[in-house]
């Protein structure tokens, strides 16, 4: 595939650091030190660009300026490259890779974010398999010339997943990210092997489009038990609020209690958009299923189906940065835009 080319697109985060042999200090990002860390990519048979953050970021300092800026670095070079691979510190990769799936509408080439959670100059890192297999997967295509995996997605510890459908699970383990509701899109073994099935496919009536608007006139209340009415009008009563990103139990369950119920109705009423996801790590939201599901949605809260908390808090920002009235995002934020959640039946 001596024909296919790949823009490596450095942020910051862990995997881009080398550590100094002599000193154990990390040096950042230079991709000449990469390919001496990782000697297998100069044997790969397809052309490779590097591109890097003015200021590389720790991923706890992402937000949707830098999202935009990962955003105008793809649209700029679209047309050169048959894929993009995204270095990112894994802290916030879930978030990045949602929001990106809606800023970048019907997308026909593969943009995999990966990263590590050793240094790629540590001997036992996890990055080298990341970034090399991230980067086959980011060229793949069927015989057609079509990519294999036309999405936004996550690709670490041997699993390629969906972007808006994972989640970090583990600080310390190589496995660091699982996609609970939605099936792994390939597995990395002897061979990848795609579930082809299970891969979104561009409409091809329709070009792709870059959207940069974000609002981030929203927030996430997760309900704890003792959840006082302090703290649920203090959430509701932010400045500018416009959607918040309810964390309720199980099913979609929360508190029935009047007071309760009564403020979160009215900050429906005044037009904030209140969207309720699991706080489980798997399973979808049933508001019809329970009593205190019930009374949440009477108040006018929007399930959430099986969407994460980075889908979730990410299509609201995509959303109202669109210049959507709250009645038409509470529309919008129930059905499935790039496959962040099942579609209702």
């Amino acid at each position: 595939m001596t024909d296919a080319s790949v823009l490596l697109i450095y942020t910051g985060g862990t995997i881009g650091m080398v550590e100094d042999a002599e000193t154990g200090a990390l040096k950042p990002f230079d991709f000449d030190y990469m390919k001496k860390y990782v000697p297998e990519i100069n044997r790969l048979k397809f052309k490779i660009d590097a591109v890097q953050f003015d200021v590389p970021v720790d991923s706890s300092e992402m937000n949707p300026e830098k999202w935009q800026a990962i955003l105008r670095i793809i649209e700029n070079n679209y047309t050169k490259y048959d894929g993009f691979v995204i270095l990112h510190g894994t802290d916030t990769m879930a978030y990045s890779a949602s929001a990106l799936s809606f800023m970048l509408e019907n997308p026909d080439k593969p943009v995999i974010f990966t990263g590590s959670q050793l240094p790629i100059g540590k001997i036992r890192t996890d990055g080298r398999e990341n970034l090399v297999t991230a980067l086959e997967i980011a060229v793949d295509r069927h015989d057609n010339g079509e990519a294999v995996v036309p999405e936004v997605c996550v690709f670490f510890q041997n699993i390629l997943m969906r972007g808006n459908r994972t989640s970090k699970i583990n600080a310390e383990n190589f496995n660091a990210f699982n996609s609970f509701d939605y099936p792994v899109l390939a597995e990395a073994g002897t061979y990848i092997k795609y579930g082809h099935h299970l891969i979104r496919k561009p409409d091809r009536n329709r070009a792709v489009k870059f959207h940069y608007a974000m609002d981030d006139s929203v927030t996430i209340l997760r309900l704890f038990p003792g959840i006082s009415s302090a703290v649920l009008k203090a959430t509701f009563s932010i400045p500018g609020l416009k959607g918040v990103v309810m964390e309720t139990y199980g099913a979609g369950n929360a508190p029935g209690d009047k007071w309760f119920l009564d403020i979160i109705e009215d900050a429906v009423k005044r037009g904030i958009v209140t969207v309720n996801v699991t706080q489980c790590a798997s399973g979808s939201v049933e508001m019809s299923r329970y009593k205190s599901g019930k009374g949440l949605e009477n108040t006018g809260v929007v399930s959430g189906r099986d969407m994460t908390t980075a889908a979730a808090i990410t299509k609201l920002m995509y959303l109202f940065g669109c210049g959507l009235s709250p009645a038409e995002v509470t529309k919008q934020v129930s059905r499935s835009i790039s496959g962040e959640m099942q579609e209702s039946a």
